[in-house]
């Protein structure tokens, strides 16, 4: 799988993506420049967290207009994969790729510690190489994570069963503890929690590495 790693201004998580497709799935990842017009030969998109253009007016609603995103936009249209993480799920909702919101945390305050995830569907090319209802570790860190939808698109994510994951203890008050959402054609997944994080040994997780791992197995299917 070769990933294209998109770099907006105040990405900070972009190296963390690139090496845990590089060195911990002995994949390919690029870095690409965000007023890049197009992507190039690539198999995935990781939109990867960080504070794209400083979050100064809301998270991901500057990143949405960078040259960049058209091609994203295309890329997912035409059925490729993409992932956006944290900030990048930030950018897929102000996007209109995915529905909903990301809003502040509960109890306003930045979070950054390790959560547990329960997996809620394994019927995506994200989450193919997991089990239903496996429990994930996985860290989190944000100030803006609380997914918010109305309830006919909540009951629309549940009962088309695009809810990805969820978690266990709701560490920010997102609705019906919503971690992850898939797309309705669920090849695009935004997810708050950083997979890329617990992906090596060294971290004191692994279990980021099934989503990427479902990632890989998909692009062959995909090509075909």
């Amino acid at each position: 799988m070769k990933a294209g790693v998109i770099v907006f201004p105040g990405s900070n998580c972009d190296h963390d993506a690139w090496y845990a497709v590089n060195e911990n799935l002995h994949g390919r990842a690029e870095f690409i420049w965000h007023d890049s017009a197009n992507l190039g030969d690539i198999d995935a998109v990781i939109l990867p967290g960080g504070f794209s253009y400083g979050d100064y007016l809301r998270c991901g609603a500057i990143a949405r207009f960078s040259p960049v995103m058209k091609a994203v936009k295309k890329f997912a249209a035409d059925g490729g994969l993409v992932l956006g993480i944290c900030n990048g799920f930030q950018i897929l909702v102000e996007a209109g790729l995915l529905p909903g919101a990301l809003l502040r945390n509960r109890e306003l305050k930045f979070i950054c510690r390790e959560v547990r995830l329960q997996t809620e569907t394994t019927a995506s090319p994200f989450t193919s190489k997991l089990e239903k209802g496996q429990i994930l570790r996985i860290p989190i860190a944000h100030g803006e994570g609380q997914y918010f939808a109305d309830a006919r698109t909540l009951d629309e994510l549940e009962a088309e069963d695009r809810v990805a994951f969820r978690y266990l203890e709701n560490p920010n008050g997102s609705a019906r503890s919503i971690a992850g959402i898939l797309s309705r054609e669920r090849n695009v997944m935004g997810m708050m929690p950083h997979p890329e994080r617990a992906c090596d040994p060294l971290m004191g997780s692994t279990d980021g590495l099934g989503i990427l791992e479902s990632m890989l197995s998909a692009v062959p299917a995909l090509s075909k």
